[in-house]
């Protein structure tokens, strides 16, 4: 009978990892599986879009990617829209990129393209390349993406347009990666469909904090009502997601995560890029407003803490041969386990990601907050200076 029995430690130790799984249990349905269910409200027509197409300006911020223009910049011209322009702010002519985009506008007529100044110091210049990019705009609605983004379809535009009701502002697009190969681009690919998972949930649940820039839409008007950039002005970076922060309201935020509107990048090859990208959020995050950035830290504090008192129950059950006690520790991982990957591979089906998370997810689950952790660190230790406008 000793197998059945359990110590006050073991008890204590069961309840807490309980408790936790129950938190855990709430995240996932409450807040990580809204996309899954927004997918599926969509199918069965539960959700209301506008039908009108408004005329569009893209807007794109290019800096010695003319090897990303030649790939991509003709899925983003030959989109089946009515009316819209595409406008490239070029930061460096040292790629020819200025020559390719010369000779294209002559194809297509609704390509625009112009620079930033050489002379141009003390802001940052991608800020500087969106604020060209939206004073040479023509029409309110604008939508943003990166060079090295391809659209997964000729209904990007339209699909993000639908969701451009008259109370809406802003609209938040999923952007992730080609299927690739290699340790790093999976860490990379987890990584982003899981802090996908994070923002866009927020924003589906009525509370938006942040945005991404590579898949991203909003009107001049608000643009110009909150004075662009000026809050944040001095940092190098936070064109997307810090100025989302600023804008975004319950009232006047919506999400677009069709698979035919999403816009994908390319396989992940260096770590370095990533690296600088991870950092260049951290740096921001910090200075977000609202409770969402503190509930996502809580969730990720309440998953590690369920780790350790899963995997602490169930050792402490095996070395006192107290089987019960060990079996419900493991059975607790096991259920959140099964309910995890169900909406993980479930929301990564809904977005095409064309890779699924079984095996490798327990071990995503763990490194995803260290990564994080790391990022953060990062921030803190690297020279303010690093972080604001040159």
């Amino acid at each position: 009978m000793e197998a059945f029995t359990s110590d006050s430690t073991e008890i204590i130790v069961l309840a807490a990892a309980g408790g936790l799984f129950l938190i855990q249990i709430i995240y996932y349905l409450c807040l990580y599986n809204r996309i899954h269910a927004r997918s599926r409200a969509v199918k069965q027509g539960d959700t209301h879009f506008t039908q009108e197409l408004p005329p569009i300006s893209v807007i794109i911020c290019v800096c010695e990617e003319s090897e990303n223009l030649r790939r991509n910049l003709s899925a983003v011209l030959e989109q089946d829209y009515p009316k819209f322009e595409v406008i490239v702010i070029n930061d460096d002519d040292t790629d020819k990129s200025e020559d390719y985009l010369t000779i294209l506008e002559e194809k297509y007529p609704h390509l625009y393209h112009s620079f930033v100044p050489e002379s141009s110091r003390y802001i940052s210049r991608k800020k500087l390349a969106v604020m060209l990019g939206i004073k040479a705009s023509k029409y309110d609605w604008m939508v943003f993406t990166n060079a090295d983004c391809m659209p997964q379809s000729n209904q990007w535009l339209r699909l993000m347009a639908r969701n451009f009701t008259p109370r809406t502002q802003v609209v938040l697009g999923y952007s992730g990666y080609e299927r690739g190969k290699g340790w790093l681009h999976k860490r990379a690919a987890f990584d982003n469909l899981f802090t996908s998972m994070r923002y866009l949930g927020f924003a589906l649940a009525g509370s938006p904090y942040m945005g991404i820039g590579r898949n991203l839409a909003y009107r001049k008007e608000l643009f110009y009502q909150q004075k662009g950039f000026s809050a944040h002005l001095n940092l190098q970076r936070g064109d997307d997601d810090l100025f989302i922060n600023h804008v975004a309201t319950p009232e006047n935020t919506r999400v677009e995560t069709d698979a035919k509107a999403i816009v994908r990048m390319p396989p992940l090859l260096r770590a370095k890029d990533w690296e600088e990208e991870k950092i260049g959020y951290a740096s921001t995050a910090r200075l977000y407003h609202g409770m969402q950035r503190r509930l996502a830290g809580f969730e990720t504090l309440s998953r590690l803490a369920f780790h350790a008192t899963w995997t602490a129950a169930m050792i402490i059950g095996i070395l006192h041969f107290h089987w019960l006690a060990a079996g419900v520790a493991f059975l607790l991982f096991l259920l959140r386990f099964t309910m995890q990957a169900v909406i993980v591979n479930k929301t990564a089906c809904d977005l095409e990601e064309q890779r699924s998370y079984y095996f490798t997810l327990p071990v995503f689950d763990l490194l995803q907050p260290i990564q994080s952790l790391r990022w953060k660190w990062y921030c803190l230790f690297r020279k303010k200076s690093g972080f604001l406008r040159k």
